[in-house]
């Protein structure tokens, strides 16, 4: 039987259009939405934060965000990292820098034993900050990425061309974009994904993306790196949870090892899915992640 639905309640934290700019800070203020448990757990650990992959954002999470804050009780902060969504966008996209930037959200909302949950880009993002300041961290949820370098699909490369040409076209319409969009990616949903970036600023007659498809075009050679590459000098000693899409490349079995000496109390979920983990399996996805975060009886 599925759990009892409750309301959560919701409020939402959006930059200023104007922050929405270059921004050369070595931090960047995050934009959130912020998905509360209609009945708060009294023995829960603290506030969950909640991270997307290369070309999302916080809306993506919404669904599975409130799922969360309902079945365990506990604030679920949903983030937009830099260069997303309604971030402010930064020259530099690196996971360092997007780890130094949740660490600041962390500090900003004086958050205490915060869980991180991080899919594909989101996923590095919180390997990064756990083994870079694990006192902040209580424990985390990566998944379908590991802590490696390994190449990005090669798929991203060639939306950004499809979205750079959907620019240059200056499309009116949504449909218009997806017609252009098909000669880069035959999935409906993927293009739906990546088309939520697509936005009309008042001022303007055509359509742009939201993200800035030149910083990230440049990000993309490093994206598939990861900063630490040494596990005897640094290791999260504290919970982790690695969520595999079995269909994925992501997480191959020669990558556990590696797992386990950066994270020595890793557990493993399989998940019959792809990439994709959550949107395509959002109930087993469910399941795992509050089995391995419900409290302790």
């Amino acid at each position: 039987m599925p759990p009892r639905q409750l309301p959560s309640k919701f409020c939402r934290f959006q930059a200023p259009a104007w922050s929405r700019t270059y921004s050369s800070a070595p931090r960047v203020s995050l934009a959130y939405d912020l998905h509360e448990p209609a009945k708060p757990s009294s023995n829960a650990p603290g506030a969950i934060i909640f991270m997307h992959g290369l070309f999302g954002s916080k809306k993506n999470n919404r669904s599975i965000s409130k799922a969360l804050a309902r079945d365990l009780g506990r604030p679920v902060y949903a983030v937009d990292l830099r260069n997303h969504g309604d971030s402010p966008h930064n020259p530099h996209h690196d996971y360092v820098s997007m780890a130094a930037d949740v660490a600041g959200f962390i500090d900003e909302h004086k958050l205490k034993n915060t869980t991180l949950i991080g899919h594909s880009m989101g996923a590095k993002t919180a390997m990064t900050l756990a083994l870079k300041l694990p006192e902040i961290i209580h424990d985390i949820v990566s998944v379908d990425n590991a802590p490696l370098d390994a190449a990005l699909l090669s798929n991203f490369g060639k939306y950004i061309q499809g979205m750079r040409r959907i620019e240059e076209a200056g499309v009116t319409k949504q449909a218009e974009a997806d017609h252009i969009l098909k000669d880069y990616e035959e999935s409906l949903p993927i293009r739906q994904f990546l088309l939520g970036n697509l936005y009309q600023a008042r001022d303007k007659k055509t359509k742009t993306f939201k993200v800035p498809l030149k910083v990230l075009a440049s990000a993309l050679d490093n994206l598939g790196d990861f900063p630490f590459k040494n596990p005897g000098e640094v290791r999260f000693e504290k919970p982790a949870l690695f969520v595999r899409g079995t269909k994925s490349k992501y997480i191959p079995d020669e990558a556990l090892p590696i797992i386990g000496q950066f994270f020595p109390r890793f557990e493993l979920a399989d998940i019959d899915a792809g990439h994709w983990v959550i949107s395509e399996q959002p109930e087993a996805f469910r399941q795992v992640v509050v089995e391995f975060l419900k409290p302790n009886e």
